[in-house]
């Protein structure tokens, strides 16, 4: 049986992973320094992207992600927190709208492998890689 502790701590992890795909999709990255510890290593490389800390991954996204439409969704979360430190685990169904006037779609599955420190300003996460298991191009005609 989980104690209250450990049910306290994977809603905050929970609301900490919501937070940082809501940014993404949002485009507000300045509220990565509400998510990330200084120091973050975030690892986008098996996805094509860059490792680099919170400031790099910042500029990445600001340069790469454009105006498309992209919505983060999180599921299947697994923990293992001892203590004030988690490894965290969770699957995202990422769907980004390709063209402008619709008609193509990108469906990404990729698993996010988070190692989360407790910090005096609440959990934080100090590690970030993904870990694609699937993408798919879609063409829709209406």
């Amino acid at each position: 049986m989980l104690g209250l502790q450990e049910l306290s701590d994977r809603v905050e992890i929970t609301d900490l992973l919501t937070k940082y795909a809501t940014a993404i999709d949002r485009k507000q990255f300045d509220l990565l320094d509400q998510i990330f510890t200084p120091d973050a290593v975030i690892d986008y490389s098996r996805a094509g992207g860059p490792v680099g800390n919170p400031e790099e991954i910042k500029n990445f996204l600001a340069e790469n992600l454009g105006d498309l439409p992209r919505q983060h969704i999180l599921s299947n979360f697994e923990f293992n927190i001892q203590g004030g430190k988690a490894q965290v685990r969770c699957l995202c169904h990422n769907p980004l709208e390709l063209s402008p006037n619709g008609g193509e779609v990108m469906l990404w599955g990729l698993w996010y492998n988070d190692y989360c420190i407790q910090t005096s300003s609440g959990w934080r996460i100090a590690q970030k890689v993904t870990e694609p298991c699937f993408h798919w191009k879609l063409k829709i005609e209406t």
